[in-house]
């Protein structure tokens, strides 16, 4: 289903019936040029593609955005406090809020950093928030949070530019928010928890799918691009080395690999693109790791059940926006309506992300759905159910013309010394009819979000 067309988006086909609409290639060719990839690496095979790009941008009320920002910083409130607190005194354990089974299986707990805490107490520095909106409710509700390393806001930042050049006509008669401001405000979180030093932004290195973002988030925040082979650790401070051998001291680094790969002393000893030593520098409070390590805990699929649960916990509040229904196997009641309606249900490897570990019920062989009911007896920790979403399509323009498509939303925020929502977002479309399946790297394709204020 369609979302309905509200004024705002109405005045934005008002202004496309009029412009040329041949000049839509340029946004192709821009892409090309600045090499805006989202590489895809399956099957044991690199592809190195341009990420797919539609201009007809979402477009939400300003009046909505403003709750949906309200609603979307006091989750990240609640899971930084989370974090805080599991890898401390686990008072939401102690208490019966959140199964002690739940923490210790997660995969992405690191009991090892117990007791280790971060510069000014920030573990949720960037946050990619995934919503879609409910066309039976209309209202937005939560699919998962994203605490590792998410990804993506290069995106729209980039063709935003490319927008205002190619149709300025937009941007003069509608009033949109501005999202350009996203550099200076990572910059100011990278600057409120160094630790004395350079920032630097640690890529993988440039056969890593998002690794146009890393090189365009470095130049944005005037940061140091580096890979693991460019720092060095002494003393426990980390030092960025130079060709001539010259080393400066870093204090925060917003690194783009996760926990296994980012230190081979502490975590997968043959990673060859991690910095050796670097968790010592982390342990002994000389550097901010971006976000910090061990965050997975709060994005394991199983905890996310609980995060309603963490906001009357920790912060004392009614949570602003809503999961989707979900259900844990853990629990019996739980796993009884998840068995009886499995042919209904999304069902969720917890361990997974990007899409994968994704199953729909409905389109299961029954030896397929039996096979799944003896994993889930087996092991129920493992698994999440949740209710189908009938999430609203969005018009995208394609090759036949414009086509309805499942579209989700990736909200950014930042927490540095105060929590900010980036004023739009990235909307991921899904290129076949009818998939709900829209992540970057099941091969969907992107959308600029405008929040429009009439």
């Amino acid at each position: 289903m369609l979302e309905p067309v509200c004024p705002e988006l109405q005045k934005f086909y008002d202004i496309f019936d009029q412009v040329d609409q041949s000049k839509v290639s340029e946004f192709k060719e821009f892409l090309e040029a600045n090499a805006v990839n989202f590489n895809l690496f399956k099957d044991g095979t690199f592809i190195e593609r341009s990420f797919p790009f539609d201009m007809i941008p979402r477009i939400i009320p300003k009046s909505e955005f403003d709750e949906l920002e309200e609603g979307i910083i006091q989750r990240v409130k609640a899971l930084n406090a989370f974090l805080n607190d599991i890898y401390n005194d686990q008072k939401i354990v102690k208490d019966g809020i959140v199964p002690r089974e739940y923490v210790d299986s997660a995969k992405a707990f690191l009991p090892e950093f117990m007791g280790v805490n971060p510069p000014k107490g920030i573990r949720t520095h960037i946050s990619g928030i995934d919503l879609v909106k409910d066309a039976v409710s209309g209202k937005w509700v939560i699919l998962e949070d994203n605490l590792r390393v998410p990804s993506g806001v290069s995106y729209p930042l980039t063709i935003r530019r490319a927008f205002r050049h190619t149709y300025p006509e937009f941007f003069e008669s509608m009033k949109i928010s501005k999202i350009k401001h996203y550099g200076d405000e990572l910059k100011a979180a990278m600057d409120y928890v160094n630790t004395g030093g350079l920032n630097v932004v640690l890529t993988p290195g440039r056969y890593n799918s998002a690794y146009y973002e890393h090189s365009y988030l470095a130049k944005i925040t005037g940061a140091t691009l580096a890979t693991g082979d460019d720092l060095i650790v002494q003393n426990d401070e980390v030092f960025l080395c130079s060709y001539d051998g010259e080393r400066q001291r870093v204090g925060a680094i917003y690194r783009r690999l996760d926990d296994d790969f980012l230190d081979p002393e502490e975590f997968e000893p043959d990673t060859l693109i991690g910095v050796k030593g670097i968790t010592r520098a982390y342990r002994a409070g000389n550097i901010a790791i971006m976000n910090s390590i061990g965050n997975g805990v709060a994005d394991d699929k199983g905890i996310y059940y609980f995060v309603p649960q963490m906001v009357k916990y920790y912060l004392d509040e009614e949570p602003i926006l809503s999961n989707a229904p979900t259900y844990l196997p853990y629990y019996e009641k739980d796993r009884e309506y998840v068995l009886a309606n499995i042919d209904k249900l999304v069902i969720k490897d917890v361990a997974e992300a990007g899409g994968y570990g994704v199953l729909f019920g409905n389109r299961l062989t029954s030896e397929k759905r039996a096979e799944i009911i003896e994993m889930i007896l087996a092991e129920p920790r493992r698994w999440i159910a949740q209710e189908v979403i009938e999430f609203y399509d969005l018009p995208c323009m394609m090759e036949g013309g414009i086509v309805p498509r499942k579209a989700d939303l990736r909200a950014y925020v930042i927490h540095g010394e105060k929590v900010t929502v980036s004023m739009g977002g990235l909307t991921r479309y899904a290129m076949e009819e009818g998939n709900y399946l829209v992540n970057s790297s099941q091969g969907g394709g992107f959308k600029d979000t405008w929040v429009v204020e009439l």
